[in-house]
């Protein structure tokens, strides 16, 4: 499973690249705000220091106006990913903008039914959201796992991304459900690691090296 960054902040996404742990990043008008930086420099330098797709998103809801968005945003680097609504107007976007030969991330899914538009519509990457659904008391995972049957049912190649991913358990499900991806913030990436029994361990190791004085430098 790929891991994209969602988050607009360079040193975030830096310190992850650092580690071989991003394979892309996700941006959306609400990060975009929060980093306090202009939409187009930002984009800008977070496609110079990753090398993987990073989408950024349209800030119109009309198609034709979308369209003309998504083309000045690809004009930023190779990487970008066009961000539309999963609306008509988005999906209308979606199909002309990757007809261009753009990559396209068709976001804000939540239903098997709307996945599958945006598939037949050529999303690069389709995001339903698991967090969103979770807090109305459904899960999402049960999402994931519906879009996944549906793709492999007829072979569609459009990425599921799953976003909106909260906790470390949500990265586990998505793994084990078969998300191509999931977007997470730098936080919930960097808590994948934490466990007691490794904190344990490595406490013990070090009583252990300190009491036999072992140097190996």
């Amino acid at each position: 499973m790929k891991f994209f960054v969602d988050t607009a902040e360079i040193d975030a996404i830096a310190e992850l690249n650092a580690t071989g742990m991003v394979d892309g990043v996700t941006t959306n008008p609400s990060l975009i705000k929060k980093s306090g930086r202009d939409i187009l420099e930002v984009t800008k330098e977070i496609c110079d220091l990753v090398d993987g797709p990073v989408s950024a998103e349209v800030v119109s809801t009309e198609a034709d106006a979308m369209i003309a968005e998504g083309r000045k945003l690809v004009e930023i680097a190779d990487n970008i990913a066009v961000k539309v609504p999963l609306t008509w107007d988005g999906l209308k976007a979606c199909k002309a903008l990757t007809d261009d030969g753009h990559k396209v991330n068709v976001t804000l899914c939540f239903s098997a039914n709307q996945a599958l538009l945006a598939a037949k519509a050529g999303a690069t990457f389709i995001s339903p959201f698991i967090g969103r659904l979770d807090d109305i008391n459904l899960d999402g995972m049960d999402l994931i796992a519906d879009i996944r049957q549906v793709y492999d049912n007829y072979g569609f190649e459009t990425e599921i991304l799953a976003a909106s991913v909260r906790t470390v358990n949500h990265a586990t499900q998505c793994a084990l459900v078969g998300a191509d991806v999931m977007t997470a913030p730098p936080a919930v990436i960097k808590s994948m690691i934490n466990h007691p029994l490794t904190d344990k361990g490595l406490d013990a190791f070090l009583a252990d090296i300190k009491d036999a004085g072992i140097k190996i430098l």
